[in-house]
């Protein structure tokens, strides 16, 4: 994520952040940028140098600012309007207020001062700035987290625009798919970014509603498994240490869906950011009945959107494979028992479930 930050700092910038032989991947032997502004120009961007001239728009202003070096240089342009002059220089006075004198960037001074320095940009209503930040979550608690993350909106909502790279659910919006760029690297076809189409309108309440910050984890995980509710959750990574596995070693997320019926929403959403998943819900009748219509028909979604290679259904339910009798308690219950069980106990639908989550997660990524 940050090589494609200071591709576009390098493009936007190119006598403060020039290209060189350490920027060349492995196999490699020239860099050919090309970056479509708004207005339809483009900025070229060859190393070595082009013979071929391109004509160039003018590059909007840039201030980046690394993770290693929060309260560090700080890029600008030439051209650029006085509310942009506005907002480096803020940036520029309020990190270095919040700089230790010693230049020790260890603490978390620097963290407070970006969160202050977007508080002065939007109050000073600054626009015409492009503004790339590494790691934005870093040494600042959750809540200021989220608290940052509408600043940073509410920055580009001014006519900026805000380019970050991160690790932080607090700064994934499930309801905004379309802002958002997953960015993998594989040995085979380099860097590679999937930029998800925009979820239906009429979803989005459910999907700010569902999606707190534990279940947006599953932006960030290698492999998902999706889940009925909070029994599964707290049982399955026992069945991952009985097996040999660790599912956060791993990054794999077991995600809790509020019931079955949450599951087909949790399943589009992994499709469309590019999470392999697998599901494990109740088929909620017994051998040789047939469910209601309804459960049927959920039934059936459900393996339509996962693939029924990848759906595990247990019959009648999770609480009769796993051997827990009766349904109060069943979180508890379900932790007591599968705490205690070895290898050759383990029911073999959930050891599947993990098996399979483990390939995925292993799998190359296209």
């Amino acid at each position: 994520m940050s090589t494609l930050l200071a591709a576009i700092r390098s493009v936007l910038d190119p006598e403060s952040a020039p290209l060189t032989t350490d920027d060349v991947a492995i196999g490699e032997s020239r860099i050919s940028i090309r970056a479509r502004l708004a207005s339809g120009d483009v900025l070229p961007l060859d190393w070595p140098p082009s013979d071929t001239e391109i004509p160039a728009g003018q590059a909007p202003p840039v201030l980046f600012l690394s993770a290693a070096e929060r309260a560090g240089h700080v890029v600008s342009t030439s051209g650029a309007g006085p509310t942009v002059h506005s907002a480096i220089d803020i940036f520029r006075d309020v990190l270095g207020e919040y700089t230790n004198g010693d230049g020790d960037q260890s603490t978390t001074r620097p963290a407070a001062g970006l969160v202050k320095a977007i508080e002065r940009c939007c109050a000073a209503r600054a626009d015409g700035l492009v503004l790339l930040i590494e790691e934005p979550e870093l040494y600042l608690r959750p809540q200021t987290q989220r608290y940052l993350y509408r600043l940073l909106r509410e920055l580009a909502s001014n006519g900026n625009q805000v380019i970050y790279s991160t690790h932080s659910p607090a700064f994934l919006n499930v309801a905004l798919l379309e802002d958002l760029g997953f960015v993998s690297r594989g040995p085979d076809n380099g860097t590679h970014v999937l930029q998800p189409e925009p979820m239906p309108s009429e979803e989005e309440f459910k999907l700010l509603s569902e999606f707190d910050a534990e279940r947006s984890e599953v932006f960030l995980a290698q492999a998902a498994i999706l889940v009925e509710g909070t029994t599964e959750k707290l049982a399955l990574p026992f069945v991952f240490h009985a097996l040999g596995y660790d599912a956060d070693r791993i990054g794999i997320s077991i995600v809790e869906c509020g019931g079955k019926s949450g599951i087909p929403l949790f399943a589009r959403i992994c499709t469309a950011v590019g999470v392999p998943f697998v599901v494990l819900h109740d088929r909620d009748a017994a051998s040789g009945l047939q469910p209601i219509a309804a459960e049927r028909n959920l039934n059936d979604l459900i393996a339509e959107l996962a693939g029924p290679e990848r759906t595990i259904v247990l019959e009648p339910d999770f609480e009769a494979v796993a051997g827990i009798k009766g349904h109060s308690h069943k979180p508890h219950r379900a932790w007591k028992r599968f705490t205690s069980l070895g290898r050759e106990e383990l029911p073999h639908q959930l050891a599947e479930a993990v098996e399979l989550a483990v390939g995925l997660s292993q799998a190359p990524k296209d």
